[in-house]
């Protein structure tokens, strides 16, 4: 039985206890979570956006001549057969491979495209997500010259850490390398990403992971375990993968059965998350009320923290235990104030773009009406027209400061979690530089590191322990806080932006827009009011974590 057990490319990267659960034969009857109709859409997405990258190739290439391609949907076994007969032809390029499985090796698996170097094929993978960054030694071609030899050295790029592209790629070249038609000259995989402009081209035999290791020895020692893993679950043997919660939990089909298991055994994983936990369990603390029982300010189990600290960890259990979302973890909290007030909130599609930055005026008459604002851009992302939405912002958003400041008033903005919107605020600058009113990188980074920007989650994350997460949907309901939307949430709104454009070749939904809208304009009332809670409230509301 343990010769039948074959892993594809992704099991490498996922969750141990979810590599057990695919393969243990009790648990094909028990009902997963629905299918998110996000995540059925992002995939969707991806599949538009290898049929455009394919298309572009095919007509930059030499055309179909050249080309195999193997439609996705057809049967396995047929897909199987015509790429067999594309690598007997020596076909240039292989469109939608999916090669025999190995069953000696254990392998199953398709790649996007194959292209044949004259001593075997190299993988080549179309995602839809950004592979590079400003910055200098990102080997790459242009995105139609797939010729690996003509790879160089991009000064303007360095390549963006996506673990799992590598992985998936060595996957597919042991399969290549079992049936023959590897290049063994070459050890490359390209990717070919959401801007579609390069290939980037990766060295699976570099050192280049943050173990020292190449994607080649990493792959190898995670796909050993991960075998070992399934072929212990489809015979019946000892589980060498126990449920833990990690951050994978959120999205995972399973969640709900390892969510029981956790919830019954009172995991410690429950509060202390990821190798934190794993090294809790080693030391003997295996539950909640094991963690609470500790004294926080005694002597801490032997443990290499790399998350809470061990006082906060103990704190967090009783939290958990009491019921309590929030714990304060020092003695006074405050949060900084100004005699005029903005909170300002961005949405963004995904690596598209912001299509929208929404902000409340707050505070002493400047001259300007005060509530709320949105400037957005309704094209559909990408498009030149979000220069014009961030461009309008900045300007009103300056305007606001030298008003507040030529009346000899103090000015905080606010956000919750600047890194979404500072990534945002740099790349609009870098992308659209050159638009009048786009500020320059100096004029926004004097802005960000001011005190006059102020990041609600981290003074929620330097004042309080947060039991059940420290997300805006979280918090500012302990604040008192409601969304008017049920729906309201970063995966929702990406449904509702794909409607109010048009995206999918509809009319555009002017109603979707009034709801996007709406939410964002919730969004920087949840963060009024958090703050205003801190400051006014929080201190008599919300428990000492030494008082526990």
């Amino acid at each position: 039985m343990k010769g039948e057990v074959v892993l594809d490319a992704g099991a490498v990267s996922r969750c141990r206890r979810r590599v057990h659960l695919e393969h243990d034969p009790l648990m094909r009857e028990v009902p997963l979570s629905p299918p998110d109709p996000t995540a059925q859409q992002r995939i969707a997405d991806a599949a538009a956006h290898r049929e455009d990258i394919v298309a572009r190739l095919m007509a930059a290439t030499g055309g179909p001549g050249q080309w195999v391609k193997i439609d996705r949907d057809l049967p396995a076994g047929e897909r199987v057969e015509r790429t067999e007969r594309a690598f007997a032809a020596e076909a240039r390029f292989i469109w939608g491979a999916l090669l025999p499985v190995d069953p000696a090796g254990h392998r199953r698996g398709g790649i996007d495209l194959l292209v044949r170097t004259g001593r075997g094929y190299v993988p080549v993978l179309v995602v839809r997500h950004r592979i590079t960054d400003r910055g200098t030694g990102a080997i790459v071609t242009g995105m139609t010259d797939l010729d690996p030899a003509h790879r160089a050295s991009d000064s303007g790029r360095k390549v963006r850490s996506q673990p799992r592209d590598q992985l998936r790629l060595v996957h597919i070249r042991r399969m290549l390398q079992t049936l023959g038609q590897a290049d063994e000259g070459l050890v490359l995989g390209g990717v070919i990403g959401l801007d579609a402009d390069v290939v980037v081209w990766h060295d699976l035999t570099a050192g280049t992971w943050p173990n020292g290791r190449s994607a080649i020895t990493e792959y190898q020692a995670r796909f050993a375990d991960r075998l070992a893993i399934a072929n212990a679950a489809a015979n019946g043997e000892e589980p060498l993968a126990e449920p833990s919660r990690v951050l994978e939990c959120r999205s995972c089909p399973w969640w709900p059965t390892c969510e029981a298991l956790l919830t019954e055994t009172r995991d410690v994983s429950l509060v202390v998350r990821g190798e934190d936990a794993m090294e809790l369990r080693r030391a003997g603390v295996s539950t909640v009320d094991n963690l609470a029982a500790l004294d926080p300010a005694g002597e801490a189990p032997v443990v290499n923290w790399t998350g809470v600290t061990f006082p906060d960890a103990v704190v967090l259990a009783r939290a958990w235990l009491a019921d309590l979302t929030l714990v304060r973890r020092v003695d006074r909290v405050d949060v900084p104030r100004g005699d005029v007030e903005v909170d300002v909130d961005m949405e963004s599609f995904g690596d598209a773009g912001a299509y929208l930055w929404g902000c409340l005026l707050s505070g002493a008459d400047i001259g300007l009406e005060p509530g709320y604002r949105a400037f957005a851009t309704w094209d559909p992302l990408p498009t030149g027209d979000e220069a014009r939405s961030f461009a309008e912002f900045w300007a009103w958003l300056t305007d606001v400061r030298e008003r507040t400041e030529a009346a000899g008033l103090t000015f905080r903005a606010y956000c919750y979690n600047a890194l979404a919107e500072n990534r945002w605020l740099f790349g609009s600058v870098e992308r659209f530089g050159d638009h009048p009113g786009i500020p320059t990188k100096k004029e926004v980074q004097s802005f960000v590191d001011s005190d006059e920007w102020v990041d609600l989650f981290r003074s929620v994350t330097d004042q309080f322990l947060c039991s059940q997460g420290k997300g805006l949907k979280v918090i500012a309901p302990a604040a008192g806080f409601s969304w008017r939307d049920p729906e309201a949430g970063g995966e929702a709104s990406m449904r509702w932006y794909r409607d109010a454009v048009g995206m999918d070749g509809e009319t555009p939904d002017d109603t979707q827009r009034e709801r996007l809208l709406r939410y964002n304009e919730d969004d920087v009332l949840a963060t009024q009011a958090l703050r205003s809670w801190i400051s006014e409230r929080a201190q008599t509301e919300v428990p000492y974590m030494f008082d526990l």
